[in-house]
């Protein structure tokens, strides 16, 4: 029952919020939509939260990934689209689940853009992230077998991640989804996509076995 509401809120909800508040309110409102999407992102990793002697080390850890995804973005600014965000967002649910990678990746997303700049974009943002965290969740156990399907994942997250933000760009020009200018859309941003995929894929099999493996060994030692 806590998985389904769960999926309900990152797949039905949180989209419903992002998309509903984009077209029915004006721009400036974008910060309460990033707000609701930020503790609707909160909601299914604590309905899967299991209370115990290592929750508070686990809070604490997630809290410290986030943080460091957040200063990963950072440090790449001068990089447009060569970023750890999605290789850290991955890490953190190959070795926490899912929902521990949504919400990693929608904090990472709004946080980070503290740095970047707030704007009616960022709830798509903090969607697409806890997306390729959730996806990455529910696939670790062959992730974690294979480097070649962690980095065709790396590749497929960098589509996925500018397929959603496209639909941002749709809206924030015609006000409406408009099939025919999301293709253009599409097209236009193939150079910056295939940035994005590469670089996930050079940081995921950088930082994959290094770092996945000092997470799992802080996940046993700690019993998260």
């Amino acid at each position: 029952m806590k998985k389904r509401c769960g999926v309900f809120i990152l797949f039905l909800l949180i989209p419903a919020v992002t998309l509903g508040g984009t077209l029915l309110f004006p721009a400036r409102q974008y910060a309460w939509i990033s707000l609701c999407v930020a503790l609707l992102s909160c909601l299914p990793f604590f309905l899967t939260f299991e209370r115990g002697e290592g929750a508070p080390a686990r809070l604490i850890l997630l809290s410290s990934l986030t943080a460091l995804s957040v200063l990963g973005r950072i440090v790449f600014t001068p990089l447009p689209g060569f970023k750890p965000v999605t290789a850290t967002v991955v890490l953190v649910a190959l070795t926490f689940g899912g929902e521990a990678g949504f919400l990693t990746g929608s904090l990472s997303a709004l946080i980070s853009n503290f740095w970047f700049g707030q704007g009616p974009w960022t709830p798509f943002q903090m969607f697409s992230w806890g997306m390729v965290g959730w996806l990455a969740g529910r696939l670790s156990f062959p992730l974690k077998k294979s480097r070649i399907l962690l980095s065709l994942y790396g590749a497929f997250a960098g589509v996925l991640y500018s397929a959603v933000m496209d639909v941002w760009t749709v809206l924030w020009a015609d006000g409406a989804f408009n099939l025919s200018r999301y293709g253009a859309a599409l097209l236009s941003a193939l150079s910056f996509t295939a940035l994005y995929a590469v670089s996930n894929v050079i940081f995921l099999l950088a930082l994959g076995k290094p770092v996945g493996g000092i997470l799992e060994r802080v996940k046993v030692k700690c019993g998260l």
